[in-house]
């Protein structure tokens, strides 16, 4: 993470908890129409469009006076991190306890290299899920993706 990225997640965060959401995460990237300041929420049930909307409302005039780019401008978005963001982070972990995770292995376990389930618990090194079937313990390092399930 950027210095700027972290410096804005810090001042931001209690502004955008107290509009019922949380960061996930902060960008700042250039691209190819310049700089980008991109700040990913979530709040439980989702982010809507107008979640969003009152988001960049809300961040954009303390932006201004905290001035994180020294007078260098950038195009400030609010986005969803989207249903298919990897969960990576224990703070993404934490934020998923007791939901539905698709998890996928760099190695089988039990032949295995896929599992679906419920997100039990997690701590530095292992997750634990439950797929109705068994609770299997899984080594962080043999992770090659895990994200939200989307049942199609």
């Amino acid at each position: 993470m950027s210095k700027i990225s972290e410096e804005v997640e810090k001042f931001l965060t209690p502004i955008v908890e107290s509009l019922g959401c949380e960061i996930v995460e902060v960008e700042f990237a250039h691209k190819h129409d310049g700089d980008n300041l991109t700040v990913f929420i979530d709040k439980k049930g989702g982010v809507t469009i107008d979640d969003c909307e009152k988001v960049h409302k809300a961040i954009d005039e303390p932006l201004d006076e905290l001035n994180p780019t020294n007078d260098k401008p950038y195009t400030l978005n609010v986005s969803s991190p989207g249903i298919d963001r990897p969960i990576i982070t224990d703070k993404d972990f934490t934020r998923n306890l007791g939901e539905l995770l698709e998890v996928r292995l760099f190695q089988a376990i039990q032949k295995k290299k896929i599992y679906i389930g419920n997100l039990m618990e997690f701590n530095s090194e292992t997750i634990k899920l439950d797929t109705g079937d068994e609770i299997v313990s899984i080594d962080r390092k043999l992770i090659s993706k895990a994200t939200k399930y989307i049942e199609i």
